[in-house]
């Protein structure tokens, strides 16, 4: 006959099955990104902070993040994401244009002026039709992002758009290839995480891409002179976080409180350090010898010229609800 347990080892046995399940009990979402972790990329820290504030919700959700494509490739994620393969990412909305052409509005050459507009737009009629075709391709927003950017070559200062012409060019995106093709330049499409080394190997002399990434991925190693976003910014980007849908609909209540919650304080400390990146790019390419320089509204204005006989023109002609785009975009102030 087996000796029966003592009330404190009973009670101990109790104690261990309840941890046990509640372990099981945890629900545990893949996040992923093309930035580098812990290096101080607002992106990666935006996503890392969802993961820390879930964590203290204490609702039974975690949150593992995996920073540099460790886990998916930046062109990869989308498809990952709606098949339900990942469960959350902060992407470069354009990424995914190639399934969603109205993506492309998202990274359009002088839709977008300033932080300050961009906040404006994450609450206007353009955003909400934006977020209809997410939603509808199976992803929802749970934290708007905007990043300013700029443009850089090893070979001149581009400033006006026939500084452009017979370079080599990575542009984020079908909008800026097409501005840049139309002003003379060459295209090669890939990542912002793939600049780097097309620079160093004569693939590119020149890009354009996020403040942000022009910092994270060392570019300043590979360019002589950088154009900053300045007074005349040319260039913006959506890269919101994005969890799947079919992920959201298993989450129960609580956790989909508590996600919100944690994506809504990332946001925040996003609206409060996006400005600060542009100066913190301009910063560190000095530092490293690079010469900085700015558009003028002339070159400016030049390029927006550019923009609308061809990358505005086709996505008006091509998209469905192209031009409607567009017009809410403008019709923001």
């Amino acid at each position: 006959m087996k000796p029966s347990l003592t009330p404190v080892v009973a009670g101990l046995a109790l104690a261990a099955l309840a941890a046990s399940s509640v372990a099981s009990a945890q629900t545990v979402l893949r996040a992923s990104h093309q930035f580098p972790g812990g290096q101080g990329d607002v992106r990666d820290e935006m996503v890392q902070m969802m993961a820390d504030k879930v964590a203290e919700a204490d609702v039974g959700l975690e949150i593992q993040v995996y920073p540099g494509q460790s886990l998916f490739k930046a062109d990869e994620q989308w498809g990952a994401l709606v098949r339900g393969r990942l469960d959350i990412t902060a992407l470069p909305l354009d990424y995914a244009s190639g399934r969603h052409p109205e993506f492309s509005a998202t990274l359009m050459p002088g839709l977008v002026r300033n932080h300050e507009h961009a906040q404006r737009l994450n609450d206007s009629e353009f955003m909400d039709m934006i977020k209809e075709v997410i939603q509808e391709g199976g992803a929802r927003v749970l934290a708007d992002a905007w990043l300013s950017g700029a443009f850089a070559s090893s070979q001149n200062c581009i400033t006006s758009p026939d500084t452009v012409e017979g370079q080599n060019f990575r542009a984020a995106g079908p909008a800026f290839e097409q501005m840049l093709e139309a002003a003379g330049a060459s295209i090669a499409s890939m990542p912002s995480s793939e600049i780097y080394t097309a620079m160093q190997t004569g693939v590119l002399d020149a890009a354009n891409t996020s403040s942000m990434s022009f910092v994270s991925y060392r570019l300043y190693e590979q360019v002589d002179c950088l154009t900053e976003p300045g007074e005349h910014a040319l260039w913006f980007m959506y890269e919101p976080i994005l969890i799947s849908e079919q992920v959201w609909q298993e989450l129960d209540e609580a956790q989909q409180e508590a996600l919100m919650s944690a994506s809504q304080e990332a946001e925040d400390f996003f609206a409060a350090e996006a400005a600060a990146i542009d100066q913190q790019m301009v910063d560190v390419f000095e530092e490293n010898g690079v010469e900085v320089v700015s558009m003028s509204e002339a070159d400016y204005n030049a390029w927006l010229e550019i923009a609308k006989q061809s990358s505005y023109k086709n996505f008006a002609n091509d998209v469905e609800n192209g031009q409607a785009l567009i017009d809410a975009a403008l019709a923001v102030e």
